[in-house]
């Protein structure tokens, strides 16, 4: 006979509790905490060399531009995530009673990592769905010249295009800004 143990489900005041003190990030998905893996240096460098190009394009626009280590609230799942780049409007919107989690993101980014690439597709996007405020969402593959971009063009209403092609420029909708795909590989060693 095999015993199955309970799994520990946490309010999301634990979580956050127990977030502040960690040393790792930890994502909270309806009362489970969920270790986030570290990255590997094409992950790092693709999310750096995304998070330079956007910084740049948005001087004197109406946004802030966050990394990995911003803490996302999707109220309707009760979930707390780390997107890898995430663009919000101004005035930033918090969870309720904290300053260091956004609720009103318009763009999120993740690089895609074998372990994760499958939800980042699925759950992961569905859950952002969810965020009244979120337009955009870009998947970069971290093992070869590989980007997904989905934009929402009405309610329930996406558009979603792929490109291979490192000279394809591909404009984000939210702030027009133009990021040619080469650049997003800068440095990057596939082998």
């Amino acid at each position: 006979m095999v015993t199955q143990l309970a799994k520990k489900t946490y309010t999301v005041d634990e979580y956050l509790e127990l977030e502040i003190a960690s040393d790792i990030r930890n994502e909270y998905r309806n009362g489970e905490i969920i270790p986030m893996t570290g990255g590997t240096p094409n992950h790092t460098e693709i999310a750096v060399n995304l998070l330079s190009i956007i910084k740049i394009a948005l001087r004197g626009k109406p946004f802030r531009l966050f990394s990995a280590d911003q803490r996302l609230w999707i109220p309707d799942l009760k979930m707390h995530t780390y997107p890898d780049v995430m663009v919000a409007p101004k005035p930033l919107e918090m969870q309720d009673s904290r300053k260091d989690t956004i609720t009103n993101p318009c763009f999120i980014t993740e690089v895609l990592s074998k372990s994760t690439q499958n939800y980042d597709r699925s759950e992961k996007f569905a859950s952002y769905r969810t965020i009244n405020t979120f337009q955009e969402y870009l998947l970069i593959d971290q093992y070869r010249v590989h980007v997904e971009h989905h934009v929402k063009t009405a309610v329930n209403q996406w558009l979603f295009s792929e490109y291979d092609d490192p000279t394809v420029t591909i404009s984000l909708k939210f702030a027009d800004v133009q990021i040619q795909i080469a650049d997003l590989y800068d440095n990057i060693d596939f082998t």
